[in-house]
């Protein structure tokens, strides 16, 4: 199976089952996401060379308005689209097999998580991976210490407070807050 073939089953929600040739291209993929990662955790580096290690990661170019503070963690890279304008504060998890995508102007703050895979309840299929993504609007901002799970929207202008966990759909220009997350005031644009 051809990464190019894997991903594009990944993003259409084609469940990777427990031993199947998907699920090995899974773990073939994780490793070179731990070996581009080790190495933009590492050490210091000038923006410019964070953008470079970042595009290899996610396998396309980065705008040069892109800021990343390291450390970053994903267990794949390839299924994540980043616009322009874009930060990611320092300690974010990315999971993004099931497609990240992050709108122009959005902030990520400390310690997000974003994941895009779910398993099945039933013991006997909870190795089956089952991927759904999430979309980022723009000018979105994610607070510090929130999780949001696979299959959710959020809208353009919406904030996500702090510890957040996002488990449905967030329209544009509200904030949600809470675990799970619910809309508790709207912004005035």
């Amino acid at each position: 199976m051809t990464t190019e073939d894997f991903l594009e089953k990944m993003k259409n929600g084609t469940t990777a089952k427990g031993g199947s040739d998907m699920h090995l291209k899974m773990h073939e993929l994780s490793q070179r996401a731990l070996r581009i990662t080790a190495r933009l955790n590492g050490s210091y580096h000038e923006p410019t060379e964070l953008r470079e290690i970042f595009s290899e990661l996610v396998g396309k170019e980065i705008d040069e308005s892109f800021g990343l503070f390291p450390p970053f963690y994903t267990d794949c890279g390839l299924n994540t689209t980043i616009g322009k304008n874009v930060f990611i504060n320092s300690g974010c998890r990315f999971q993004d097999w099931g497609g990240i995508t992050i709108g122009d102007g959005a902030l990520i703050g400390h310690n997000v998580v974003i994941a895009t895979i779910n398993h099945a309840l039933s013991p006997k299929e909870r190795h089956d991976n089952i991927p759904a993504p999430v979309t980022i609007g723009k000018n979105v901002w994610i607070g510090s210490n929130a999780t949001v799970l696979s299959g959710v929207t959020i809208g353009d202008n919406a904030v996500i407070a702090a510890g957040a966990v996002v488990t449905k759909d967030v329209p544009p220009g509200v904030v949600a807050a809470g675990v799970p997350a619910r809309v508790i005031k709207k912004i005035e644009m």
